[in-house]
């Protein structure tokens, strides 16, 4: 079995795992509800942008942050969970889609999992306020990734679709932090085609990795939330059964929409006004959470 086919095995196994933790959680968490329409409309919607490229954690959190039915605590566990099919599908769809080194192409992923698995421990323990302002934080940079993106600004790369000699561990490292920084909502797109171009690799050699990635650690960091119950279960269900519309939507008509790159530049434009938007309202919270701490520390003393 060659190293590529290895990482679609691993997939499988872990998405296995996916379904029985996410029974196990519903029973031990005693988690109810349905789909609602609003939690399915905005999966299809970020899904099918995921799709395109331009990245699906952002767009769901500003998105839940403006719908209000998700405590900001439980989005970071929520977006792993509810978005993970759609990680699934894309991977399953695209991983052919270039011919990256087999070798980085495993190695990134697997450490990417990991750190995921470390990253979704520690997320499950953090509180409120610092989940908020981590994906404040977080947004702003998506922003910036969004926009960095539309101006041209990132790094042309080379021509090499794998990697050679310090560069090697050193993109196996960055995939461990990306990882570990996905569970508080920072999508690892943009951040992995700027590592690997400046190291001298083809932009596009970035997306199977991603892809591969995504699908791996997504599942991986999902056990975490569901040990902890950390996790929105309506909202959850809702994105699952959007990403059902959103990424073969997308997948039928990539090769029309790529061939129109203006399309895509006016979409991650609104994107980016949107996450920002959100990013200082997810901001604002977190201040608005200090200030009741120490109103509430006064009262006390």
């Amino acid at each position: 079995m060659d190293l590529t086919k290895a990482v679609v095995a691993a997939l499988v196994l872990v998405n296995i795992a996916f379904v029985v933790g996410w029974l196990a959680a519903r029973r031990r968490h005693g988690l109810h509800g349905r789909p609602q329409l609003p939690d399915v409309g905005i999966g299809a919607l970020t899904t099918f942008l995921d799709t395109l490229g331009i990245g699906s954690f952002a767009p769901t959190t500003a998105l839940l942050k403006f719908r209000g039915k998700v405590a900001d605590e439980l989005i970071p566990g929520t977006l792993n969970v509810g978005l993970n099919a759609a990680a699934l599908v894309e991977t399953l769809l695209l991983i052919g889609l270039v011919e990256v080194q087999p070798a980085l192409l495993a190695a990134m992923v697997g450490s990417s999992a990991a750190g995921a698995w470390l990253g979704a421990g520690v997320v499950s323990r953090m509180p409120r306020r610092s989940i908020q302002l981590f994906m404040g934080v977080a947004l702003l940079l998506a922003a910036s990734f969004f926009a960095m993106s539309n101006l041209g600004a990132f790094p042309a790369g080379g021509t090499a679709l794998g990697l050679a000699g310090w560069k090697f561990p050193f993109a196996v490292f960055v995939s461990f932090v990306l990882g570990a920084l996905m569970c508080v909502g920072i999508g690892n797109y943009a951040p992995l085609t700027i590592l690997l171009a400046l190291l001298g690799m083809a932009p596009i050699g970035a997306y199977p990795i991603m892809m591969a990635s995504d699908g791996l650690l997504q599942p991986v960091a999902s056990l975490g939330f569901f040990r902890s119950g950390r996790f929105s279960h309506v909202a959850s269900l809702g994105l699952t059964a959007g990403s059902f519309i959103g990424v073969p939507l997308a997948y039928s008509i990539i090769k029309y929409v790529l061939a129109r790159p203006d399309g895509i530049r006016l979409i991650r434009w609104l994107v980016t006004f949107v996450v920002i938007y959100a990013a200082m309202s997810m901001l604002r919270s977190a201040r608005r959470e200090r200030a009741a701490a120490r109103a509430a520390a006064a009262v006390s003393h």
